[in-house]
């Protein structure tokens, strides 16, 4: 009983998290957010400054706003899951430091990951590219955090 439990939660919560993740990667290619083009259209301010990803990003505010005050309220999510929202408030060298990075990735190739994924996903050879560099930046990254921690590390990639 257990067992088949187990995999009919699974399997749901597989199908959920598919077709969110749908719905999501339709959102980032009818916004323009998939189109690099339009991206650095809207970072250009000093340029043609194409302001219509701003209107896309106050509506990602205003949903963020209202999702984050609704998990606030639960202990676990509408799946079961339990919830793990953010705790520190701290603005320290390491979020400075990685938001500058984000900031100039996104500034040169007009991607961040989520729309990466989508036009990687969609065959855009520069996408693709995006998308391994950003493995192999999150890799980098595990890997300085394990020897600055003195963390082994394992075949798996767990701790």
């Amino acid at each position: 009983l257990w067992r088949a439990t187990f995999c009919k939660e699974t399997v749901m919560t597989t199908i959920i998290a598919a077709i969110v993740g749908l719905v999501f990667g339709l959102g980032l290619l009818v916004s323009g957010m998939a189109d690099p083009h339009k991206v650095l259209g809207f970072l250009d301010l000093a340029g043609l400054w194409d302001p219509s990803l701003a209107f896309v990003m106050g509506g990602a505010i205003a949903v963020g706003v209202f999702a984050f005050a609704v998990a606030k309220k639960r202990t676990t999510s509408f799946l079961g899951g339990a919830m793990h929202l953010p705790t520190s408030r701290d603005i320290d060298r390491r979020l400075v430091v990685g938001s500058l990075i984000f900031g100039v990735g996104w500034g040169i190739a007009g991607f961040c990951p989520g729309p990466a994924i989508v036009s990687a996903g969609a065959g855009q050879p520069k996408a693709i590219v995006f998308v391994i560099a950003m493995l192999a930046g999150m890799w980098l990254f595990e890997l300085a955090e394990r020897m600055s921690h003195g963390t082994p590390t394992t075949q798996t990639g767990g701790r």
